[in-house]
């Protein structure tokens, strides 16, 4: 990161799989204590054993981010165990695939509370820690998914839309409070993550990611890109852009698009896996990568923008007109 806490700890919620993960090894490869916090044991003790060969201070507890007693307790042990918290990742997730009225009222609260309850856990715990230095970065990993829900994953878009409000209220209240903390949003596309062999799946056919689908490492060079700079949101694709725009412009054509789109370009024709991870972890280490390899990219135009001259032009006149914007507001209102 470009502060002068290059090598401070970053904390990874849900990094032992997909994005969680491949955040965790970017961040340890380039220097950082990373701590992942997670379920599954298995999981946790192969992504300890990776992350130590990349960086030895690394570290793996095993937490469930809807407990937040847990998760405070965590976060004191590794202020005090490995260092100040510079960097939090919230990463965390499950999923439950099926029409809203399909789904059992109890997981629909699961998913939810997972997604957004743990990111809201995770979210205080960070900012108990880093107020006292009066910094630190602090990076929800979102979604398209937060600005327009689809069929078939409503606990999920939920979740995603509750973190987006959650953020806008707290960067408010950070500017109100002079803090130099910041809250960014990494808005994720489709990603090729294990989430799909994992999710509880109500559907005849097996769940997939909505093409175009991109790599994990893709997600977390996003990741890091918003830890270095702070910016408020981070959008991985100009599908994720695209969509955004979509459903402010069009909400009702995209409504109808949805309706068959929605439901054929989340299942495919292959072997339905048995067992979930919405309650308990899976036993075993599923990695960054899900079954999708063959079809995920692995670069994204957007990103490749970001480290270019003119990105950084991009980036400047974005950050100038944002602030003659508010300006302009505060004299409106």
């Amino acid at each position: 990161m470009s502060t002068p806490h290059a090598r401070g700890v970053v904390v990874v919620t849900g990094g032992t799989s997909g994005v969680g993960r491949a955040a965790a090894r970017a961040f340890a490869d380039e220097g950082h204590p990373v701590v992942v916090l997670a379920r599954g044991q298995d999981a946790l003790d192969a992504t300890e054993a990776e992350l130590k060969d990349r960086q030895p201070e690394c570290r793996a507890m095993r937490v469930d981010v809807t407990d937040r007693v847990a998760v405070d307790a965590a976060a004191d042990r590794i202020e005090h165990e490995v260092g100040p918290i510079e960097v939090w990742v919230n990463s965390a997730m499950v999923t439950v695939m099926g029409d809203f009225e399909d789904v059992d009222p109890d997981d629909f609260d699961r998913v939810v509370a997972v997604v957004f309850g743990g990111t809201a856990n995770g979210t205080r715990a960070a900012l108990r820690c880093m107020r006292p230095r009066g910094r630190g970065r602090v990076v929800q990993v979102g979604s398209a998914l937060a600005y327009r829900g689809i069929p078939l994953q409503s606990a999920y878009c939920a979740g995603k839309h509750a973190v987006q409000g959650l953020s806008d209220s707290l960067r408010s209240e950070l500017l109100h409070q002079g803090s130099a903390i910041t809250v960014s949003e990494v808005n994720l596309p489709a990603v090729n993550t294990p989430q799909f062999d994992m999710c509880r799946n109500l559907l005849d056919a097996a769940p997939q990611p909505v093409p175009p689908i991109f790599q994990p490492e893709v997600a977390a060079d996003a990741i890091l890109y918003a830890a270095r700079t702070g910016e408020r949101a981070v959008q991985v694709s100009f599908v994720t852009t695209r969509t955004v725009l979509a459903d402010r412009i069009f909400p009702g054509a995209l409504d109808r698009v949805l309706k068959e789109t929605g439901y054929d370009g989340q299942q495919v024709e292959r072997p339905v896996r048995d067992g979930d991870n919405l309650w308990e972890p899976l036993p075993g280490d599923h990695g960054c990568h899900g079954s999708f390899d063959d079809r995920a990219r692995s670069l994204s135009a957007q990103e490749l923008l970001r480290h270019t001259p003119l990105g950084a032009g991009a980036r400047v006149a974005g950050v100038v007109g944002r602030r003659v914007g508010a300006r302009i507001l505060q004299r409106l209102v």
